[in-house]
């Protein structure tokens, strides 16, 4: 017995339809419009979904997309309408439904399409979260709208990010629920034709090019000469300049034919306000996956999470929300299970007063007082990063080249260097 969610204005259909799948065997729930349907789904968590197309609050294609972009699609839907178009069964299908059924609709075709959708019904992982979720952030739809321009007339996207950025959040709104999601800095293989061509009409992601060795650099710019053949979009994030992507193994040519197209991105300290909404959306996915029990965010630990400082920005944060989700012991994650899973020792943690606020400093020199602070910063991050160069280069948004300089003329010795 399959959980069936009918979402439907009109209530003789609701009925109707009800009625039928019952009568087969299903545990039919119905819904009047998006609101309920929204409401519906998150309680029961169907097996499938038949969904009007044209509703009084929200139309079905509009609740679709918002399913899919905020990774609550792990269910067959089925799209319905009596005034359908090509166009729009083909959007819908673009965007995520499994069909689409013309009204009034024929016993035979409705059953047929259920037990097709039940069939392929396994619950599938959603996509990563993108902005097309956030519907009320300025920030992040204004940016969402600037991306989806560019990306009507580029397939090859430049994202520049400093530390603490969305690079993932923003790649992700260019992924077409369904289709691939190559992350080329995850395989240390050559690229191959075949490779592209299963990855067809899918996204080929880089977090940051600097990362890429000598062949994953290699493999982005096979597939770069190859987007156009196999419907492909690439969409690449760095925080550095040319000379530093340059120093990192990137040749000139390269580098102009990656920098065509970008755009810059804020980072999560420019997006403080948006941080409880993204936050609550990636804990959703991590419980819609089933990676996560049920679990909710109080607005208490939301704030929490709000005033807290990322540095390493998107990827930072949805690690430190799955860690809350499996270590939590209760359904609702207050601001004190933040305090004890990510900042055990923040409560009793002596205050870090760095020499450069001292009243002795504070009667140095502007330079010397200025050297003493450099000194402490770096000091404080080496030992933080356990010496780790590239989280201090990151962190302190230096190239490479200009940091081991910085480090030699403070009397400062590297750390770890590449590890």
């Amino acid at each position: 017995m399959a959980q069936i969610l009918v979402v439907d204005d009109e209530i003789g259909i609701r009925e109707l339809l009800s009625e039928i799948l019952t009568d087969e065997g299903h545990d039919v729930r119905v819904a009047e419009n998006a609101a309920a349907a929204r409401q519906a789904r998150d309680e029961a968590r169907p097996d499938l979904v038949l969904l009007d197309i044209w509703m009084p609050d929200i139309d079905g294609i509009t609740l679709l997309k918002e399913w899919a972009a905020g990774g609550q699609l792990t269910m067959p839907v089925i799209m319905m309408s009596g005034h359908g178009t090509i166009d729009t069964a083909v959007e819908a299908t673009k965007v995520g439904a499994l069909d689409f059924l013309e009204k009034p609709i024929g016993m035979q075709k409705l059953l047929a399409s259920v037990s097709h959708g039940l069939e392929r019904g396994q619950r599938r992982l959603p996509v990563g979260l993108s902005l097309a979720a956030f519907t009320r952030s300025a920030p992040l739809k204004d940016l969402k709208r600037r991306i989806d321009q560019v990306a009507a007339k580029s397939r090859a996207l430049l994202l520049r990010s400093g530390p603490g950025g969305i690079v993932e959040l923003a790649a992700r709104t260019l992924q077409v629920p369904g289709k691939a999601w190559l992350d080329l800095a995850g395989s240390s293989e050559p690229l191959s034709l075949e490779s592209l061509e299963a990855a067809g009409s899918g996204v080929l992601y880089c977090e940051e090019l600097a990362r890429l060795t000598r062949l994953q650099q290699k493999n982005l710019l096979f597939a770069l000469e190859r987007l156009e053949k196999f419907n492909l979009r690439l969409v690449a994030g760095t925080a550095h300049d040319a000379a530093g992507l340059a120093a990192h193994g990137w040749d000139d040519a390269s580098l102009r034919r990656l920098s065509e197209v970008w755009l810059a991105m804020p980072s999560l300290a420019e997006l403080k306000d948006e941080i409880p909404e993204i936050a609550g959306h990636v804990l959703t996915g991590l419980v819609e996956s089933g990676e996560s029990p049920l679990r909710r965010f109080s607005t208490g630990a939301l704030n929490s999470l709000r005033q807290h400082v990322w540095p390493g920005g998107y990827g930072e944060l949805k690690s430190a929300i799955r860690s809350l989700a499996l270590a939590a012991l209760d359904e609702e994650i207050d601001s004190d299970e933040i305090r004890r899973v990510l900042f055990p020792d923040a409560p009793g943690a002596p205050a870090i007063v760095l020499p450069c606020l001292s009243s002795d400093a504070l009667d140095l020199p502007l330079r010397e007082a200025r050297e003493l602070f450099e000194r402490a910063y770096f000091e404080h991050h080496l030992r933080a990063d356990g010496g780790n160069m590239t989280r201090l280069a990151e962190k302190s948004g230096l190239e490479r080249t200009h940091l081991y300089r910085k480090l030699k003329d403070l009397g400062l010795r590297g750390g770890k260097g590449e590890e």
